[in-house]
């Protein structure tokens, strides 16, 4: 469950469950809230799981697991992807070098598996991995005055400035890590780490002291990536090929052999994927999974699809056919075709570029 359950509801807050945790969905006025975030800045509780891997090999045998390259210096972190042989998305992950141990952030269903994995595989190696989802709680500092936020309330250290890269200082009196994270809702970004004892005096602080911003839930966080043209886990990326979601920047093609290198390595020399993720500007609200259409041909289906506050209309995000026949697209609604425009992500120009900006 969210760590400050109590706080939230007392904020008003409704609830629901993402990944088998329970999260704030909204504090009411979603729309509202949405663009507050927007124009200045907003904190939401993330309920990652947590790994913690400890050991002499651990950033080896980390890296020889994921799609990216684990950093071996303390205070850098990487974005990365467990996948299956066939190349296709198992779990997403941030790894961050904490000192002598490595912080994994998953989604939350993802943790137990991917520890009772990790630890099965050591072998001879010098690993251990457990599960920390309870010691840790995580909020993310979103919005054009981010930076001045943290810098109103973080002391002992400055904001840190390169992407997912992170620096320890004080909240109040509380330690906290304050990690950079990669603008997923197309605003600049942070993600603040504290003991999960420490989060009731570190949430108040980042809502109420320096610079106010205002809390929100997932709903919100859901149109806030929309609009940014961010893939997520549920919706987008869970068992499908990274080439195909445009995700480059949790691949490094230069570093050793992986599970799944082979297919990505094979589809990136090919020149582009076999599908690709785009906005459609949609006149109605579609379901996630509804079929798209050029002319007569099925060309994909919708990911997600939300009403945007910000321009005030329905998008959607779909997964169609690298090469689109020349014709009007359409999407089912109710058994019925509606028009859809194929747009350029992102859908709403913030004040940063998500990371995850599909890249072809």
């Amino acid at each position: 469950m969210t760590v400050l359950e109590e706080v939230h509801a007392a904020h008003e807050a409704t609830f629901r469950e993402v990944g088998g945790r329970r999260v704030v969905d909204t504090y009411g006025r979603p729309e509202r809230t949405h663009r507050a975030v927007r124009n200045v800045v907003g904190v939401c509780e993330f309920g990652y799981g947590v790994l913690v891997v400890t050991g002499a090999d651990r950033v080896e045998y980390v890296d020889n697991a994921v799609s990216n390259r684990v950093p071996d210096t303390d205070g850098q972190g990487c974005y990365a992807l467990l996948l299956d042989p066939q190349g296709r998305v198992e779990t997403d992950m941030y790894v961050y070098n904490a000192g002598e141990r490595l912080l994994v952030f998953t989604p939350p269903q993802e943790a137990t598996a991917l520890a009772e994995e990790w630890q099965e595989k050591t072998f001879i190696q010098d690993v251990d991995v457990r599960v920390a989802t309870d010691d840790f709680a995580t909020f993310g500092v979103h919005g054009p005055k981010a930076t001045e936020k943290i810098a109103s309330v973080l002391h002992q250290a400055a904001s840190p400035e390169a992407p997912l890269s992170f620096n320890r200082g004080e909240l109040g009196d509380v330690g906290v890590s304050v990690i950079r994270t990669d603008n997923l809702a197309g605003e600049e970004s942070y993600d603040v780490v504290c003991a999960a004892d420490d989060a009731e005096p570190v949430f108040d602080t980042l809502v109420n002291r320096g610079l106010n911003a205002v809390p929100f839930g997932y709903r919100t966080w859901e149109t806030l990536t929309m609009e940014a043209g961010s893939p997520l886990f549920d919706t987008e990326i869970e068992g499908h090929v990274p080439n195909e979601l445009g995700l480059r920047n949790a691949l490094d093609f230069d570093k050793g052999c992986y599970v799944g290198q082979e297919v990505v390595s094979r589809i990136e020399n090919r020149g582009h994927p076999p599908s690709r993720l785009v906005g459609l500007a949609v006149d109605e609200l579609p379901d996630a999974g509804a079929a798209v259409f050029a002319g007569d041909e099925h060309v994909g289906e919708v990911t997600r699809a939300t009403n945007s506050p910000m321009r005030e209309a329905p998008i959607a995000m779909a997964a169609v056919d690298w090469d689109l026949p020349d014709a009007a697209l359409t999407v089912r609604v109710d058994g019925e075709g509606v028009e859809a425009m194929q747009t350029d992500l992102p859908f709403v120009e913030g004040s940063a570029v998500s990371a995850r900006l599909p890249q072809y």
